[in-house]
């Protein structure tokens, strides 16, 4: 009864105060930015012809587009009175999101400026795992409005954050115990880096949503 009680005071809290600013359909349009952008990376990396250009492409007009999201928030932000929660969380979480596009389009870029004929399996596990993390986000962003049944989809963010961590783990053994040359180690260290940096931030934005319905309850 009281995780119920809870829930309801959030949702009527979140009622009272969301207005028509629409910051709940920009950040669910960015949770959707944010999978289209790892499912772009998956075909990406498993495009064994090593012509990445077009998908760097995809890639990249979706970071663009979510850019102009964040901007579109913050100038919300400079007019609004009466903000859904926290101007501090509204910002922190917009830049969240944003910056996990960003990773992923790094680390499409890096591979075509290292001329990384072509991907390896860590580096298409890494985008499995992100493209799982994406599709949890995008119904936390879809739901945030209204957040009933939130936690499940936090929680399973935080599981497979871990299981990121092990597979950077792993890759980056691998790759300073294998036969690579030296500047083969170099450029797939970066990469995986710009991905476990990728997948860390999006357990960033989970907590920063943990945080809001603390704060809200």
């Amino acid at each position: 009864m009281e995780a119920n009680s809870k829930v309801s005071s959030i949702m009527e809290w979140f009622s009272f105060l969301r207005g028509d600013e629409g910051y709940f359909p920009l950040f669910k349009r960015m949770g959707s930015n944010i999978s289209d952008a790892s499912e772009a990376l998956v075909e990406m990396l498993a495009d064994n012809s090593g012509d990445y250009a077009r998908h760097v492409e995809r890639i990249g007009s979706i970071e663009h587009a979510c850019d102009d999201l964040t901007h579109t928030i913050i100038e919300k932000l400079n007019k609004s009175f009466i903000t859904p929660f926290d101007r501090a969380d509204i910002y922190s979480l917009s830049s969240a999101l944003d910056d996990v596009v960003d990773l992923i389009n790094g680390a499409a870029r890096a591979m075509v400026m290292y001329n990384v004929p072509e991907s390896t399996e860590y580096a298409r596990r890494f985008a499995n795992v992100l493209t799982r993390m994406a599709s949890q986000l995008k119904v936390v962003m879809s739901a945030l409005e209204r957040p009933t049944g939130i936690t499940l989809h936090l929680v399973e963010l935080h599981r497979l954050e871990n299981e990121g961590d092990e597979l950077y783990s792993a890759a980056m053994e691998e790759l300073f115990q294998g036969k690579s040359d030296v500047i083969t180690v170099i450029k797939w260290k970066d990469i995986y880096e710009k991905l476990e940096a990728a997948i860390d931030r999006v357990e960033h934005i989970a907590n920063l949503v943990e945080s809001v319905l603390i704060k809200n309850t």
